[in-house]
C-alpha cells in the first residue's frame, strides 16, 4: 500500500490548477486577446476558492504574459505571443582549458553601449526610468540625515549590520538560510566574484564555466590569470551537469563559476532536479562553487529562484549577487556568503579593500526592507518581458531565415545564432558605422567559437527608434548572407 501510495504524485496548489485551466481555455481560444477575466471575487465564487487564491492564478497567468492588468479595470487576455522560433544548439565548446583575451573586443563594446549617441543592444543594464529614483533619493538623505556622523568614521570591512541582516531575508526566497554574520560587502557582484576565485584559486588554475558565458567573468578570469574550461550549455536548461561530471573526473578544475537562473547571455534557468544533482556533484568532489545569483529575482518562476546554494550541505557554494539589476546599479552594493570560505574570503576583503560607505549600505537595507519593492520587482518583469516579446516578434519578421533565438523565462536579454555565413564580428562593424551597437558571439567565449552569434539587450531605452535599430541589425545580417552566397550562385 505504501509503495503504490509513494507513487501517486501530489496535486499541485489550487491557485496552479486554476491558473492551468484559465491557460488552457486562452491557447484553445476559448478566451480571446482583449477578453476579459472574471473579476477575483467573481472567479472565488464561480470555482469555490478563496480570493487571495484566484489572485495567485491571475498573477501566474500574468507572469507568464498570458494575461494583462489594467488599472481599476480587472485582468484581459494579452495579445498572442510572437510567433515560435528555432532556438540555438546546445554549445559544445573544445574538451581543454584555455587563457582567457577578451579585454580589447569587450572594452570596445561597452564604450559604443555608453555612447549616448549610439542605439545600443550591447550593455545587459536596465535603463534609469526601470528604478524607482525618488524612493532612492529619499532613502539616501534619511540615512544621511540619520547617520550623518558615519560619514566621518571608518566602516567596517564585512559591512553594516543592519544591511547584512536585510540581505539575509531577501535570500529566504531562493531557499536560503543565511547568518548575518557570514554576508560580506562587495563593490558589486563582479567585486564578489573577483574575491571568491581568489580565495580557492591560484593563477594557471581551471575554472569552469558555461559555454557560452559572461564576458564580464571572462576579464576577471584574464585579470588573475586562470584558465576558462568551458562546458557544454542548454539554451533553456543551462549548464549540463554530465557533461561537468566528466570534465572533473579529467580535469583538475579548482572551481565552478555559474549563473544557473538566466545565466548570462543565454537566459537559460537550470531545473530544480538539476540544481540538486549539481550540489551533490560538487560534494562528490569537493569543488567549490561561485554562485552568482543577480538575475534571481528577475525570474517569472518560483522555482528559478531557489539557488544551488540551499542543497548545499559542504559549505561549498559560495552565493553572490548584487542589487545593480534591481535597486540602483550607482550604489555598487553586491555580497557574498562564501560558506567554509568565509574567514579566509573576510581576511582577503579586509586586506585588499576595507568598508564601503555605512550611508549608503543603510540606505539600502532601508529599500530592500520597504513594501514597494517586491511591487517594483513585478512592475519590472512584466515591462521587460513585453519587451522581449516585442523583439522577439521583429526579430523573426526582419532577421534572416534560419535564426534562431532563446525564449528566456525573464530578463533582458536575447542570445541568436544566426546563419553560419554571417560573421557577427563584421555584422558588428557594419552596425557601428550606422551607430547601432550590439554584443558579438566571440565575447562570451575564450575559444573563437560563436562568430555567428549574437546578444541583443533590451534593458535601455526602447521606441519606435530602437525598433528600426533592430530591424535595421536584421536587414544588415540579410545583406551579408545574400553577399556570401553570390559565389555559389556564379
Amino acid at each position: 500500500m505504501s509503495a503504490t501510495a509513494d507513487n501517486i504524485s501530489p496535486l499541485p496548489p489550487l491557485y496552479l490548477q486554476l491558473a492551468d485551466r484559465l491557460a488552457l481555455a486562452i491557447r484553445s481560444g476559448a478566451l480571446g486577446h482583449g477578453d476579459r477575466l472574471p473579476s477575483v471575487r467573481q472567479c472565488a465564487r464561480e470555482q469555490s476558492v478563496s480570493v487571495a487564491t484566484v489572485l495567485q492564478a491571475y498573477r501566474h497567468l500574468e507572469d507568464a504574459r498570458l494575461v494583462e492588468a489594467r488599472p481599476k479595470s480587472g485582468y484581459f487576455v494579452a495579445a498572442a505571443l510572437p510567433p515560435p522560433l528555432q532556438e540555438p544548439d546546445t554549445s559544445a565548446p573544445p574538451a581543454d582549458s584555455l587563457a582567457v583575451d577578451v579585454a580589447s573586443l569587450t572594452e570596445r563594446v561597452m564604450q559604443m553601449a555608453a555612447d549616448p549617441h549610439t542605439l545600443s543592444f550591447g550593455a545587459a543594464c536596465p535603463a534609469p526610468e526601470f528604478y524607482d529614483q525618488e524612493r532612492l533619493r529619499r532613502a539616501l538623505t534619511q540615512a544621511t540625515r540619520r547617520h550623518r556622523a558615519l560619514l566621518c568614521q571608518y566602516p567596517q570591512a564585512g559591512g553594516n549590520e543592519s544591511a547584512r541582516r536585510a540581505i539575509a531575508r531577501r535570500a529566504l526566497p531562493w531557499g536560503c538560510s543565511l547568518d548575518p554574520r557570514d554576508i560580506v560587502l562587495t563593490d558589486g557582484t563582479t567585486d564578489a566574484i573577483g574575491l571568491c576565485l581568489q580565495t580557492v584559486t591560484r593563477p594557471g588554475d581551471i575554472v569552469a564555466l558555461e559555454s557560452p558565458t559572461s564576458f564580464g567573468f571572462l576579464q576577471v578570469l584574464q585579470a588573475l590569470h586562470l584558465r576558462a574550461l568551458e562546458i557544454p550549455t542548454h539554451p533553456r536548461h543551462g549548464l549540463s551537469v554530465d557533461a561537468l561530471a566528466l570534465a572533473l573526473q579529467t580535469q583538475p578544475v579548482r572551481a565552478l563559476l555559474a549563473v544557473p537562473t538566466l545565466s548570462n547571455p543565454l537566459g537559460a534557468s537550470m531545473p530544480l532536479g538539476e540544481r540538486k544533482r549539481l550540489a551533490q556533484l560538487l560534494a562528490e568532489h569537493q569543488v567549490p562553487m561561485i554562485e552568482d545569483a543577480i538575475y534571481n529575482d528577475w525570474s517569472e518562476r518560483d522555482e528559478h529562484r531557489r539557488a544551488v546554494r540551499s542543497f548545499d550541505t559542504e559549505g561549498l557554494v559560495m552565493l553572490c549577487s548584487s542589487f545593480s539589476k534591481t535597486v540602483a546599479p550607482g550604489l555598487r552594493i553586491g555580497w557574498v556568503d562564501a560558506g567554509r570560505f568565509t574567514p579566509a574570503l573576510r581576511r582577503l576583503k579586509a586586506a585588499l579593500s576595507g568598508g564601503h560607505t555605512t550611508v549608503a549600505e543603510l540606505a539600502m537595507a532601508d529599500l530592500l526592507q520597504q513594501p514597494g519593492y517586491e511591487p517594483q520587482l513585478r512592475r519590472m518583469r512584466q515591462t521587460i518581458a513585453r519587451r522581449v516579446d516585442d523583439a522577439r516578434r521583429l526579430i523573426a519578421e526582419s532577421f534572416p531565415r534560419g535564426t534562431r533565438v532563446t525564449d528566456p523565462p525573464g530578463g533582458i536579454m536575447l542570445w541568436l545564432e544566426l546563419p553560419p555565413a554571417i560573421d557577427s564580428l563584421a555584422l558588428f562593424r557594419a552596425c557601428l558605422e550606422e551607430r547601432i551597437c550590439i554584443a558579438p558571439g566571440t565575447m562570451f567565449s575564450a575559444t573563437d567559437r560563436y562568430r555567428h552569434c549574437i546578444r541583443l539587450s533590451v534593458g535601455g531605452r526602447w521606441d519606435d527608434a530602437q525598433r528600426q535599430a533592430l530591424r535595421r541589425i536584421g536587414a544588415i545580417a540579410g545583406a551579408m548572407l545574400a553577399r556570401a552566397a553570390l559565389p555559389l550562385a556564379a
